[in-house]
């Protein structure tokens, strides 16, 4: 995977919150009150899932309201302005990937939907921070708030969790693909799926229908990411390779309901899924790179996921 050199990175897209610091515990989602759905993409939640298999605890409200923790501070990404950045940085590339995500969004969504894209903030935190769907620590790892319509992001998950805990091989493409996942809850917020949502467990649960379809959606960005081009009409991504692909199917099939369980209790309980298997995370995410439909990626009416 290389970023375009020539292409110019929109900072505003993404937020550096610094300074939260690390809770003692590990945070819930969903803790306390509030109507706001906080989605942790299967991938959220991880360490939750490992530790005390509290799959149900990834979808619920919280009563915080959106901005920095106590302490925390705002700082810039002024480093990153081109490809050129994002090919020597972890963050910059972090920034071109919400680029060309959101710039595929833009076009597509209403394309194909007729709905109107509208742009969500990725805040990058460290330790803790408020989200509109209360308090999150990196123990819960990413995910999207439907309430202040932002993906939260504590960048030590790639390594710790994603290759470390659950074994990915991780690589730039694949965090790009976690990203997209998250991105697809946002495009699932604007078309009202997420009302959908009425069981949360299960194999064949609300929960892992709109998991799949985030999944499906992350494919569809994924067929035409070398294609989305910045404000003059550079591509923000010049290639992918099959390696880079093989790698996000990789991060799809590590955080499969089927093999967190496995790994973490030594079976496999079906009944309790809310993500979908690693065969089904994978099997989506081709059928949105193979079609680039969101007809395609219509979980809710699939007879078989």
């Amino acid at each position: 995977m290389r970023y375009n050199p020539k292409a110019r990175l929109d900072r505003s897209q993404v937020q550096v919150r610094s300074g939260g610091g690390r809770s003692g515990g590990i945070g819930l989602p969903g803790a306390g009150g509030g109507s706001g759905l906080k989605v942790g993409g299967g991938i959220g939640g991880l360490v939750i899932l490992l530790l005390v298999f509290l799959l149900q605890s990834q979808l619920g409200g919280g009563s915080s309201s959106a901005g920095p923790a106590g302490g925390e501070q705002e700082t810039s990404l002024d480093a990153c302005r081109t490809g050129a950045d994002a090919n020597q940085d972890r963050n910059c590339a972090l920034v071109a990937d919400v680029n060309a995500i959101q710039g595929y969004w833009e076009t597509a969504l209403p394309e194909q939907s007729g709905t109107p894209y509208r742009e969500a903030t990725t805040t990058i935190f460290s330790g803790q921070t408020n989200t509109g769907c209360g308090g999150a620590t990196s123990d819960v790892g990413p995910f999207y708030c439907s309430v202040d319509e932002r993906v939260y992001l504590d960048t030590t998950f790639f390594e710790d969790m994603l290759q470390g805990q659950l074994g990915a091989q991780g690589g730039l493409f694949a965090e790009a693909y976690v990203l997209a996942h998250e991105y697809g809850h946002h495009v699932q917020n604007l078309l009202g799926t997420m009302g959908r949502v009425r069981t949360q467990q299960g194999p064949e649960s609300d929960a892992v229908r709109l998991e799949l379809q985030a999944d499906c959606y992350a494919g569809m960005w994924t067929k035409y990411a070398t294609e989305v081009p910045d404000d003059s009409g550079e591509p923000y991504i010049l290639d992918l390779t099959q390696q880079d692909v093989a790698a996000a199917l990789d991060a799809a099939r590590a955080v499969g309901d089927d093999r967190i369980q496995r790994r973490s209790s030594g079976r496999v309980d079906p009944d309790r899924w809310t993500h979908g298997s690693s065969e089904q995370r994978m099997a989506w995410f081709t059928t949105g790179m193979r079609t680039g439909s969101l007809r395609a990626c219509d979980t809710f009416s699939a007879d078989q996921l």
